[in-house]
């Protein structure tokens, strides 16, 4: 087991000062352009994400350096699992908004132990949303408490998914009339979902550490739930940090996601 810095007091004011110096940089970019190259697999980046990656590196890995680092923009490191903390961090969840320049991308930071997130901001630098929470010390919209929606139907609920998702054949059932959006980046959906703006989330395509750990503990503080398509929570920093598609809702609505998805018969692949 690593040696690991002396424990912090969860205060997130250094996460937060982190993730809007992040978005500084990002801003910057996002304002004055940028180089931009694809990973493989049709997988955007930009300059943009190396650079807070590297910032918020040096910054969280500077102050407790024996701390695991995952990221989706540094070559992963399995001696992250050795560690008893792990930061795992996406400079910029929602690449693809960032480069269309629309305002649906954020900065994730989870500080995670044993597998579960004990700290986390995301942060929208384009609407200065910051969205933060602590284990046990509730969740936060730019320092006011959150509380995630207490919808208890589907039927005219406020759903953040694809509208393509919601219509393909795969469904036991049509879906009842509902207000649905999308936004690019799955941070982004699951905090606004925390924050009640929308009643849930519903995604089938798979995701990664980065890009839920973060939102993930700010829905739970919020009072909200996330899970798998089966039900089972996240278990964070393991050796494959890839996971199935998501649902996310407050307790009432998600049971009734969970039902459905329960369901879902994939005759082509969803979105």
């Amino acid at each position: 087991m690593n040696n690991v810095a002396s424990p912090i007091a969860i205060d997130n004011s250094f996460l937060i000062d982190a993730a809007r110096d992040a978005g500084d940089i990002a801003m910057d970019f996002f304002r004055n352009g940028y180089a931009r190259w694809d990973k493989g697999g049709d997988n955007p980046v930009t300059e943009a994400d190396i650079a807070v990656n590297h910032m918020l590196h040096a910054r969280l890995g500077g102050a407790f350096p024996g701390y695991g680092w995952l990221s989706e923009e540094t070559e992963d490191n399995a001696a992250r699992l050795d560690a008893n903390r792990v930061w795992i961090v996406d400079p910029i969840d929602g690449t693809r908004a960032f480069m269309r320049g629309e305002p649906h991308f954020t900065i994730c930071i989870a500080l995670v132990e044993a597998g579960r997130p004990i700290a986390a901001v995301v942060f929208n630098p384009a609407t200065g949303e910051c969205f933060e929470a602590t284990h046990g010390g509730g969740a936060r919209l730019n320092g006011s408490p959150i509380f995630a929606s207490g919808a208890a139907k589907l039927d005219g609920a406020r759903l953040l998914t694809s509208e393509a998702l919601l219509a393909h054949k795969g469904w036991a059932e049509p879906w009842p009339a509902m207000h649905v959006e999308m936004r690019n980046s799955i941070a982004y959906r699951l905090a606004l979902v925390a924050s009640g703006q929308f009643d849930g989330c519903l995604s089938l395509s798979s995701k990664f550490d980065w890009d839920i750990a973060a939102a993930d503990l700010i829905l739970n503080e919020a009072g909200g739930c996330l899970s798998r398509r089966d039900g089972t929570p996240y278990i964070y920093n393991q050796a494959e940090p890839r996971h199935p598609g998501l649902i996310a809702a407050g307790g009432k609505l998600h049971a009734l996601l969970l039902d459905r998805a329960g369901r879902w018969q994939p005759i082509k692949s969803g979105s």
